[in-house]
């Protein structure tokens, strides 16, 4: 494939997958053949592109080979029901190359398409988990293993739960249709979920050669600056894109010129986009006056106390780790105890950190999550017990599939190897 039509596919699928996926969805009501045939028409356009040019619409030439596989697929498999009529008919109202058919008028007051899309697809019948999953799959185009190691499970147990979701969809007869203004609120955690998820991937890609999406970041700031235009009084959505912005901003300092992970007490500090930290500040001060601080808020104030502080050593780890006690209220999850547990490790003592991080290896939850052992061994490190560190960043290093750690846990175990 030459490079020009390798990046045009590329682009299209960053831009078009959800919508892709949304219009079949929203025309045949099945989500696997939706899926499906998104694919055949992304694998089509690498076929095609090279050797075809690229099309002035690749949205819409995409649109319409992914429909005509859908109905060819409904009339290979003979159901004469109303999908059929209606893929039909569909087929015949739009000529090859015609604009999404599904962008039809609304009352959401959503500009934005991919943002209208998500909150269409946050159902509040589904359960939030199961929502925010199958968001990730059909409309930000993520794996099933990114999904799993983003909720902390097995990428066989994630498949299950997104064939139950999409079961629940079909028995429970849900319509997949834009909700009007005033529903929106129900289905906002959902879609704030998603983005932050979606963040997460790109800001500590779970496997491949690169340690950040850029793509993946800049999308999902994309999308939070517009839900907080449409849900101005939502601190929680400013909160969220606070920390984006603090988080994003350390991106060029993350990496070396390698691409290796170079750690947050290692990075150069004159390297941080100061510009996106002063307004990730604005805007969290703006949510935190609402007095209504929600878990992204105090993530976001969590990662306003790196951002203030001039060197490492003059960050305020007691305050952040009273910043993680008060998330703990609010989000009492295991992830959040594995982060105060730094917390406490850096503001008090590593001893003490251990001892928290040791409850959650005993507790179980966080079994195949490699950081968990990462930090064991840091803990182990800064005591000077090289060879019980050694053993944990081996532990790590067998749970990751992403390059660039395992280069860095590489580069640690030769460094405790080299003092046992």
């Amino acid at each position: 494939m030459t490079p020009d039509a390798r990046t045009a596919v590329a682009e299209a699928f960053t831009e078009e997958w959800g919508r892709v996926v949304a219009t079949l969805i929203g025309r045949t009501g099945d989500w696997d053949l939706a899926e499906d045939c998104a694919q055949q028409a992304f694998a089509e356009a690498v076929r095609r592109w090279p050797r075809d040019g690229v099309p002035d619409r690749p949205g819409a030439w995409l649109t319409t080979v992914a429909r005509n596989r859908a109905t060819d697929r409904l009339r290979h498999e003979q159901m004469k029901t109303r999908k059929l009529r209606e893929a039909s008919d569909m087929a015949a109202r739009h000529a090859p190359g015609d604009d999404d058919p599904a962008a039809e008028p609304d009352d959401s007051g959503i500009e934005d398409e991919r943002l209208r899309l998500m909150f269409t697809c946050c159902h509040p019948a589904l359960p939030l988990e199961g929502r925010v999953a199958l968001t990730l799959r059909a409309l930000a185009g993520l794996t099933t293993a990114e999904i799993a190691h983003a909720f902390f499970v097995s990428e066989p147990t994630m498949a299950k739960r997104l064939v139950r979701a999409k079961g629940k969809i079909i028995h429970a007869g849900i319509p997949y249709r834009v909700p009007p203004a005033h529903l929106l609120p129900e289905r906002t955690s959902g879609v704030l979920a998603v983005l932050y998820l979606l963040f997460n991937e790109g800001y500590a890609a779970s496997a491949g050669d690169h340690l950040i999406r850029i793509d993946l970041c800049g999308e999902a700031i994309r999308l939070a600056r517009a839900l907080t235009a449409l849900m101005p009084d939502e601190p929680e959505a400013t909160g969220l894109l606070a920390l984006m912005l603090f988080q994003h901003s350390r991106r060029l300092a993350r990496v070396d010129a390698a691409g290796d992970l170079v750690t947050l007490e290692n990075q150069d500090r004159a390297r941080w986009n100061r510009a996106e930290c002063d307004e990730a500040e604005v805007l969290l001060q703006g949510a935190l006056r609402r007095r209504q601080a929600g878990p992204y808020q105090l993530q976001a104030a969590i990662a306003a106390c790196h951002a203030g502080a001039p060197t490492a050593e003059a960050t305020d780890w007691a305050q952040i780790a009273g910043l993680y006690e008060r998330l703990l209220e609010v989000m009492p999850q295991a992830l959040v105890r594995l982060n105060h547990a730094v917390a406490i490790g850096m503001a008090t003592s590593p001893e003490q950190g251990l001892a928290l991080a040791d409850e959650l290896v005993a507790a179980g939850e966080l079994a195949d999550y490699h950081l968990l052992y990462a930090t064991r061994a840091d803990l182990l490190r800064r005591l000077g017990r090289d060879a019980e560190a050694h053993a944990a960043y081996r532990d790590a290093l067998q749970r990751t599939t992403s390059a660039a750690e395992r280069r860095f846990l590489n580069r640690r175990i030769q460094e405790t190897d080299g003092r046992r």
